[in-house]
């Protein structure tokens, strides 16, 4: 019988970009599970000045002396330059790139892949959204056997995710999401590896998509259906934010609606952000005579 593999003596690459993927690898790293590579987008101008920014990953990793690839395309020579580092194991979270059947193939364990719903329900970009926006309280995280389709692969692990509350605003779901997945990653992975668990095909039958939310989607009817409305305020707290429209002095403004709650069955709407102005509490804004349209 073989001993299983201690975490510090698995050799594998992380796919990932955003500060959520730090938070992510941070909880890895704590089960002395780090990666060997780093594989993340290429740098980009940001703000006014354009200046180049590296993605949080890249100075994780370099704070740390792992190296890092960023390539602008998914070619022969990303493949060669991967390959060379021989990792038995492929972690994808929060990358941002689709990866080709020839990177998934590499290593002998297969890519990992670590997605926000219980698939095969939401796959897409936004299942945490999704699921809030629909009212759809059966939320989790799966870690799948990535293939060439979208949140299409096998599953290796699932688990419920309990919210204190409900709605909740998807910023903090997300977060919860993220740590609680490094978890159930860190439990499975020795078995995973060992050949214990075998990866189950999802029922494609019933499998949802995740609608392409936009700017339309995020304005509010504040004459409509409150627990709608405050489903929409929480689902796109991070993303397209939502908005209504006002009117002062005979003049038509765009509100940015930030938080709210419902009290006595009404939305009571708590901080707002006026285009062009900071972000305050709502009834200072009211009083400055402004009123729903």
């Amino acid at each position: 019988m073989t001993n299983p593999k201690k975490n510090n003596d698995v050799k594998f690459a992380f796919f990932g970009t955003p500060k959520l993927a730090c938070v992510f690898l941070d909880e890895l790293a704590g089960a002395s599970l780090v990666p060997s590579l780093v594989v993340t987008v290429p740098d980009k101008p940001r703000g006014r000045g354009l200046e180049v920014v590296s993605p949080p990953t890249k100075e994780w990793a370099e704070k740390r002396k792992i190296p890092v690839l960023q390539p602008e395309k998914l070619d022969d020579e990303f493949y060669r330059q991967l390959s060379a580092v021989n990792c038995e194991l492929f972690i994808v979270i929060y990358y941002g790139k689709v990866l080709p059947r020839a990177v998934l193939d590499i290593p002998r364990h297969g890519t990992l892949n670590i997605h926000f719903s219980l698939l095969p329900r939401w796959r897409g970009t936004s299942p945490v959204r999704a699921a809030i926006a629909n009212d759809d309280r059966e939320v989790g995280i799966s870690i799948i056997l990535l293939d060439e389709k979208i949140d299409h692969g096998p599953v290796i692990a699932q688990k419920k995710l309990v919210t204190p509350e409900w709605p909740p605003k998807a910023s903090e779901l997300e977060e919860t999401a993220t740590h609680e997945s490094a978890k159930l990653l860190i439990n499975i992975l020795p078995s995973w590896l060992e050949g214990d668990i075998e990866a189950r095909e999802q029922n494609h039958d019933i499998a949802t998509l995740c609608p392409k939310y936009t700017k339309e989607d995020a304005l509010l009817d504040l004459n409509g259906d409150p627990y709608k409305n405050l489903l929409k305020i929480r689902a796109f707290d991070t993303t397209v934010g939502t908005h209504a429209f006002f009117e002062r002095n005979g003049k038509k403004i765009r509100v940015g609606i930030l938080d709210a709650h419902i009290e006595n069955e009404k939305l009571v709407i708590d901080i707002v952000k006026p285009e062009g102005k900071k972000e305050m509490v709502y009834q200072d804004f009211l009083r400055s005579g402004a009123r729903a349209i």
